[in-house]
């Protein structure tokens, strides 16, 4: 299993065919769900994620397992030549700061609870935590942080299981814009608020930091990561 940086030719209709009949995967994301790999990539590739020096959008490529045949596919993707599992990436990154948040996680459904997202994770936690000076590389960040919507056990139990500490609840943190017109679980608002169409989110905050990585969180991670 690998991440690749986003690139829009061998990625973008893969994912949104993968994904399309499937709008739960962003009930508690604040895009999302598209009409189309075009409007994908306008929405989120371009207007989000481009514009920001801080943000990069990875593709994960299971190269793991041979694609399944046809007639087994429940949810199938199209005939390609590599598996496009999902995305992943960085956001809020500070060299200032040397901080940066993991995000934009979408497992697409043949590949959720198997190696794929644990292994998509575990990558990038090793280019931002580990030193320079290793092999290979990494940025040396101090911190790594994880949000999700206080409604999104899932990810919550992922991230915890990997490493991440519980800091703290950031309520009506987030808008999820058009979230009455999707499936969300967002947090319904008080009557006469000035965004009538929208729901909110209480976002739990959790990190790991380059101390907890130096004792024990990196033997952890890549344990999980062999399984």
């Amino acid at each position: 299993m690998i991440g690749t940086l986003w690139q829009p030719a061998q990625h973008a209709d893969l994912f949104f065919q993968g994904s399309s009949s499937h709008p739960e995967l962003y009930q508690h994301l604040p895009f999302g769900p598209f009409s189309s790999s075009t409007d994908f990539m306008e929405q989120l590739v371009q207007g989000r994620i481009q514009p920001n020096p801080g943000c990069t959008l990875y593709a994960i490529i299971d190269k793991t397992r041979t694609r399944p045949r046809a007639s087994d596919r429940t949810n199938a993707l199209p005939q390609s030549p590599i598996d496009v599992a999902g995305t992943i990436g960085y956001l809020h990154g500070s060299p200032t700061h040397l901080s940066v948040e993991i995000g934009f996680i979408i497992i697409l459904p043949p590949f959720q609870r198997t190696h794929v997202t644990t292994n998509a994770v575990g990558l990038l936690l090793r280019y931002a935590l580990d030193l320079p000076t290793a092999t290979p590389p990494g940025l040396g960040l101090r911190r790594v942080q994880w949000q999700a919507s206080e409604k999104n056990e899932a990810s919550i139990r992922v991230a915890e299981r990997i490493g991440f500490k519980r800091e703290g609840l950031l309520r009506w943190d987030r808008v999820y814009v058009g979230g009455k017109g999707k499936v969300s679980h967002g947090e319904d608002v008080r009557e006469g608020d000035p965004m009538p169409d929208t729901l909110g989110r209480h976002t739990v905050l959790l990190a790991i930091c380059w101390d907890d990585w130096e004792n024990g969180c990196r033997e952890r991670v890549a344990q999980l990561m062999d399984r």
